[in-house]
């Protein structure tokens, strides 16, 4: 690994061909495979960009979702080879490729400091120190992202079932399986044990030769699902390379939020139970390998790693050094760097002028999972005034999130004018109050479409916007973006992650475990506001349980603190007083929820 950042899947398409960005400087990131339209017009776009001939494969191929997905990974792949190729025909001269190649590693990198050796050497050693330099010049990761609860199952034009083979989620997971590529795949969003299932049947995640072609990383947001997956997974010979944790809450794009659980201790768990975490699941592992043929005697490598709200320098070392972890991910400032991702010019100047109070989290996932909202976005204008004109929902066109069967036998979009018709209708029938009408209307109509919104950024920014197909973009930023306020070249970005340049100097903005915990106090306070019809024992035992948990990770971060005094004496001194503010208001909640009780 040559940076110890990478950047994680952003939306469908603000980060679909960011590895042709960023992979030749050896940087990681992830491509989410879940919609095939998308990818397929991005495989014609660079083909059409790079002279390369383009044959469409059209929806009426067999098996045609995972066809397109191989053909697009396997033309990022060739192209970044080609990208490596050409960077290491270059000299070492002021802004080429293969200059910012090394300029942009951390300092301490052993590859940073041979460069800087290679640059004072006299001619006769440059010589030789630049093929060494050459010959170690590797890409990125390009790694997939496959959300395991976006696995709609498919019919054909006479309503018959397409099988299990051919679901969203496993057509994925075999045009992955199948591309060239050499990466991991990013299983996020929980268990999907038929997708788990099917993977067992592909070779490409067994090891040749003691290495697999094919990794698996676990995006978990707490130790238990991590090491109940894993299991699953290794009981069928499917190891995971991989543990990618992530904030509950302080992350962008959909939000698990755990009960109460703070990312300090989680992390704290995941460093204490490392070695047995990885022996465990090893014994089981090696058992399935073994009733499969394959001979495994050494542990393969495992990694954990950590993303959501990580926004300076020293917060980025601190992560890495104290809780021992491989990488960290960068997510949503990258939006803000065009040279990396997909934003449209309208919607970048709005995220850069943007106010923390824009970014919320919110129920207008159709999946019904919580998700990281933009206010100011054009989706959310476009939905608010469809409900103005009285025609609330979105024209469902690519079906991906069709999981509702209420009111019809083939399952349909909670954010889809069809459903929103009917459940509104239901609802005028249940001749409600005012007030708690007007509450169940907005919780109906809050729900927007996220399969056309999260790719028209990436279609608007590259001119492939079709006629009459929406510009309105969705965008699901954490809420960490709200302390960042430019453009940013890429350069400027990396700089900022390994402490070379602040970004944020002179702004106000919590710690990341202070802000997470924020976050996890306001999440409990609006939950509790909405019980006015007083607590079942069940919720209130929840509740308790949500608070408990909070101030186990209060306690926790007081006995932190001393770690966090050798970054700044500042830095420390307002931690611990945001803590006690902290421990106030859950408090002040606790009191509430004694009340309300009664």
């Amino acid at each position: 690994m040559r940076h110890s950042f990478h950047i994680p899947v952003l939306g469908l398409g603000y980060s679909v061909d960011t590895p042709l960005k960023v992979a030749k400087f050896g940087i990681s990131s992830v491509v989410s495979i879940v919609d095939d339209e998308l990818l397929e017009r991005m495989r014609e776009h660079h083909c059409i960009k790079n002279n390369i001939p383009f044959h469409a494969i059209t929806v009426y191929e067999q098996d045609h979702r995972a066809k397109r997905t191989t053909a697009y990974l396997n033309l990022l792949n060739m192209l970044v080879i080609q990208q490596l190729s050409e960077l290491k025909k270059q000299d070492f001269l002021p802004g080429t490729d293969l200059s910012r190649y090394f300029q942009l590693l951390p300092d301490d990198s052993d590859l940073k400091v041979r460069y800087k050796n290679m640059l004072q050497a006299d001619e006769k050693v440059k010589i030789q120190l630049v093929e060494l330099l050459k010959e170690e010049i590797k890409p990125g990761n390009i790694d997939v992202n496959i959300m395991s609860k976006v696995d709609k199952a498919n019919y054909t034009t006479d309503k018959t079932y397409t099988g299990d083979d051919f679901t969203d989620a496993i057509a994925a997971m075999r045009g992955f399986a199948e591309s060239s590529l050499s990466a991991a795949v990013v299983i996020s969003a929980g268990l999907n044990p038929r997708l788990y299932a099917y993977m067992e049947r592909c070779s490409s995640f067994y090891p040749t030769n003691g290495k697999s072609n094919k990794q698996i990383i676990l995006k978990v947001s707490d130790y238990r699902s991590a090491i109940i997956q894993a299991k699953m997974l290794a009981k069928r010979g499917l190891w995971v390379t991989e543990f990618r944790i992530e904030s509950g809450l302080n992350c962008g794009g959909h939000a698990f939020a755990t009960d109460g659980l703070l990312i300090g201790p989680i992390l704290e768990e995941f460093k204490t139970n490392r070695s047995a975490l990885l022996e465990e699941i090893f014994s089981i592992y090696k058992a399935a390998c073994t009733t499969k043929g394959i001979m495994m005697d050494n542990i393969p490598d495992q990694q954990i790693t950590y993303q959501g709200g990580v926004g300076t320098s020293d917060e980025h070392k601190f992560l890495l050094n104290h809780y021992e972890l491989n990488a960290a991910g960068w997510g949503s400032p990258f939006l803000l760097v065009p040279e990396a991702t997909n934003v449209d010019e309208d919607t970048l100047t709005a995220l850069v002028t943007a106010e923390e109070t824009d970014f919320y989290i919110s129920n207008s996932s159709p999946l019904g999972v919580l998700f990281n909202n933009f206010s100011k976005s054009s989706a959310e204008d476009l939905r608010r005034s469809r409900i103005e004109k009285g025609r609330p929902g979105s024209p469902c066109k690519k079906k991906y999130l069709c999981t509702n069967t209420e009111f019809t036998s083939l399952p349909i979009c909670t954010a889809s004018r069809e459903y929103q018709h009917l459940k509104l209708a239901e609802l005028d029938a249940l001749n409600l109050a005012a007030a708690a009408k007007k509450a169940q209307f907005e919780l109906i109509t809050e729900k927007v479409c996220l399969c056309e919104g999260l790719c028209a950024s990436v279609y608007l920014k590259n001119g492939l916007l079709k006629p009459r197909e929406s510009k309105a973009v969705s965008i699901c930023p954490g809420p960490n973006l709200a302390f960042f306020s430019g453009k940013y070249t890429l350069a400027t970005m990396i700089d900022h992650i390994y402490g070379r340049v602040d970004l944020l100097s002179g702004v106000n903005r919590p710690n990341l475990f202070v802000n997470e915990l924020n976050l996890y106090i306001k999440y409990l306070k609006k939950d509790l506001a909405s019980q006015c019809q007083g607590l079942s024992d069940k919720k209130a035992k929840y509740f308790n349980k949500f608070s408990a948990q909070l101030q186990q990770g209060i306690d926790y971060y007081k006995r932190l603190l001393p770690e966090l005094k050798d970054q700044q004496q500042s830095l420390y001194l307002q931690m611990e007083h945001q803590l006690l503010e902290a421990e106030a208001a859950l408090e002040g909640l606790m009191i509430s929820l004694r009340q309300v009780a009664l």
